[in-house]
């Protein structure tokens, strides 16, 4: 099949630093083509991918100076692309919430991927699009919403490229973006409450500024806290290996949280706080725990009793690029059957029944 994904155009794909639909979108994009489809992905200029590449914009542009300006470009690189899909695919996969108002236009049918977490506003819009299939990527994120053509799908990782940490695991680490939803604060909380070292690694973003210099600077000292600045792949992967948990002390409903099975595909269990997906990810005492404040992720923390090499097997087992790969396919070809965009049934569970996860038993 000839399959189009259409990308945000500021942060090319795959990202070199922050970036997770774009990962998502990247790993998508390869996993297809290796599986023998034509994929073009409509992206920016410095995307390198292993299919073909079209872009409006050549460069990179993030963090957006101004909001308002990026939403006319995204507005601009999605009329583009739709435009110049034509009748040339299969399929169009969508990522974006404004490209669901151009989908009317396209002769072929259209899938997209929900990356936000729950907006009534973006819901409304969505109301008025029925005909396209709408993929969430958590059964909590499903349930939130009530479009007629609707499926769960899991992100998933290619596993062997992180590097699976063997040496000594001494420090807690929080990785992602530097914002309260994230719980930055409750991180170094949890480092003061155990007298473990913590690293913090992730992307200042101008709009959480104040957060930063407020509640999270003034506690990094370059010893027991300190801040690595952003991580690109290798960076991050490194990171992850050494890390004795990665700390997820999420203040919001996460829609997934990829970076918790990058954690465990590097051996590093997960220390979370409950929100959206969550309870999807982390099993307890398998991959990490659910905590329920940062006093138990501290008790958790200076007791922790996960095998390192069971958190890797656990995302072969359910979060694998070919799990995720292969529901997307058997999905995309069912729409251009006709049997998901038909109307004569609904797709809310046609992935996770065509293709179940693979069995855990452990180790």
């Amino acid at each position: 099949m000839r399959v189009a994904i259409i990308a945000p155009p500021f942060i090319p794909v795959p990202p070199t630093r922050y970036g997770g639909t774009e990962l998502f979108i990247a790993q998508l994009a390869t996993g297809l083509t290796e599986r023998g489809h034509e994929v073009v992905v409509y992206a920016n200029g410095e995307s390198q991918l292993p299919c073909e590449v079209r872009w409006l914009y050549e460069a990179s542009d993030w963090p957006l100076a101004d909001p308002g300006s990026g939403t006319l470009k995204s507005l601009v690189h999605t009329s583009w692309a739709m435009r110049d899909v034509g009748d040339s695919f299969d399929v169009v996969h969508i990522n974006d919430a404004l490209a669901t108002v151009f989908t009317p236009f396209l002769r072929k049918p259209a899938v997209k991927t929900l990356h936000h977490p729950y907006e009534p506003a973006l819901s409304h819009v969505y109301a008025h699009y029925p005909e396209i299939t709408y993929v969430a990527i958590s059964r909590f994120q499903a349930q939130q919403h009530s479009m007629p053509r609707l499926c769960t799908i899991h992100h998933g990782v290619r596993v062997e490229d992180y590097s699976f940490g063997t040496g000594r695991r001494e420090y807690l680490l929080f990785l992602g973006r530097i914002a309260p939803a994230k719980g930055t604060h409750l991180a170094i909380d949890v480092a003061r409450r155990t007298g473990l070292p913590l690293k913090i690694a992730g992307e200042i973003q101008p709009v959480f500024r104040e957060y930063w210099e407020r509640d999270v600077a003034p506690h990094v000292d370059g010893r027991h806290i300190e801040y690595v600045g952003e991580a690109d792949f290798a960076a991050k992967n490194a990171l992850l290996a050494g890390a004795l948990a990665l700390l997820f002390p999420i203040q919001w409903d996460e829609p997934f949280g990829l970076i918790v099975i990058e954690a465990m595909s590097c051996g590093a269990p997960v220390l979370a706080l409950a929100g959206g997906s969550m309870p999807e990810l982390v099993k307890d005492g398998v991959n990490g725990y659910m905590c329920t404040d940062p006093a138990e992720m501290a008790h958790r923390a200076v007791n922790l009793d996960v095998d390192p090499t069971r958190c890797r097997e656990y995302v072969k087992a359910h979060f694998s690029l070919d799990v995720m790969v292969r529901r997307y396919e058997t999905l995309l070809l069912d729409v251009i059957r006709g049997g998901a965009a038909s109307g004569d049934r609904q797709t809310r569970q046609v992935a996770e029944c065509l293709e179940p996860p693979l069995p855990f038993t452990g180790l």
